[in-house]
């Protein structure tokens, strides 16, 4: 995404190769202890670090290392329950903040409700939604896109046109065929908010907040800055929504996204071409991963230190949610870039498991 302007969108949000060899990754299979605070309440249990023998030097460290990357709020979930909450500055559990790209995993959940509810396929051409010319494909070529290639980033458009955010018919140039190619492409994916509104038959925010932001107690709201539109929200929502990705889309026993397979799908690889690529949610631990607006496909996995079982919400400027099904932990990192690359990954995701690592043993 393109540089945000956070003073007026806060101000407008507070008016109103093969998949491990083509082998899926293990259905997570949280606890059914996990604890989920209050709807409509701000309580939430914690757990002390002590309590849960973790290495309380080394977490002082962790809140160093966390201030010097310019981090504005920390938090990691245990069991659900709070273990960490550390906030810098003048920043606290209160203030507002843009979630950019992780919330691209909000999209892809929401996408998933609007299929449970029968009102779309992800098999369905995206032309059927947003009408016929929505790109300046002939109609050949922009028939072959359906809202799936749109959740796996995969097209087969241009994300090398001057403005990738650029949601115009001009700007949506053809590439390649859809379903050989990817790319981290903001435009497409934004286009997929159109989808939910026309096949919902009512706005985004108020679609979402019927379906999850209600319904999990979170905070926050979707806001137009300039093609994209952006969640803000406190800190404690990324938690919320971090949780219900723990959960497998349930919150408690309330299902959210009643769906299994798809949210199986959304967490393991989508197609052969990037691995570490589920339904606009990033996957660690695969054999090969791709970074945005690289065209290489590097060996090994996206974060060598982070858990193997690891899929995330990233977004640029190091905005971050963690979801560790083995550990039953999430984590939550908002705040500034931790370094030059403003991109939604970079090499602070893997300095901070290992900073993570000697903290929780």
């Amino acid at each position: 995404m393109k540089t945000f302007f956070i003073a007026s969108a806060a101000c407008c949000l507070l008016a109103i190769a093969s998949c491990q060899k083509n082998t899926p990754s293990p259905a997570p299979n949280p606890s059914s202890s996990l604890y989920f605070p209050p709807v409509g309440s701000n309580a939430w249990e914690t757990v002390s670090p002590a309590s849960l023998h973790w290495n309380e030097t080394e977490l002082n460290n962790l809140y160093t290392f966390l201030q010097q990357k310019n981090t504005k709020a920390f938090i990691v979930l245990k069991d659900g329950k709070i273990a960490i909450e550390r906030y810098f500055g003048r920043f606290t559990a209160d203030s507002i903040w843009y979630w950019a790209s992780a919330g691209k995993t909000l999209t892809a959940v929401l996408v998933g409700i609007a299929q449970k509810e029968g009102l779309l396929r992800i098999s369905d051409r995206s032309s059927q939604y947003l009408g016929t010319g929505w790109t300046s494909l002939p109609a050949d070529k922009e028939n072959l896109i359906t809202l799936r290639h749109q959740l796996t980033m995969t097209t087969g458009l241009n994300d090398a046109v001057p403005d990738d955010d650029c949601t115009l018919r001009q700007c949506l140039q053809y590439a390649a065929d859809a379903g050989t190619r990817w790319a981290y492409h903001n435009a497409p994916y934004t286009l997929l908010e159109r989808v939910v509104e026309t096949a919902a038959r009512t706005d985004y925010n108020t679609y979402f907040q019927r379906t999850i932001r209600n319904r999990i107690g979170m905070s926050g709201l979707w806001v137009k800055v300039g093609f994209n539109n952006v969640y803000f929200s406190n800190a404690r929502s990324m938690a919320r929504f971090g949780l219900l990705l723990l959960n497998r889309g349930k919150w408690g026993s309330t299902p959210i996204l009643d769906d299994d397979n798809y949210f199986n799908d959304m967490i393991n690889s989508s197609q052969p071409l990037n691995l570490s690529y589920g339904y606009l949610t990033w996957l660690n631990g695969k054999s090969s991963h791709m970074l945005p607006i690289s065209r290489f496909v590097f060996n090994g996995a996206m974060m060598p230190n982070a858990p193997a079982d690891m899929y995330a919400a990233l977004g640029k400027n190091d905005q971050k949610i963690y979801v560790v099904p083995s550990q039953n932990l999430v984590v939550i990192r908002i705040g500034d870039s931790a370094g030059n690359i403003q991109l939604a990954i970079s090499s602070f995701d893997n300095e901070l498991w290992g900073q993570l690592n000697k903290v929780i043993r």
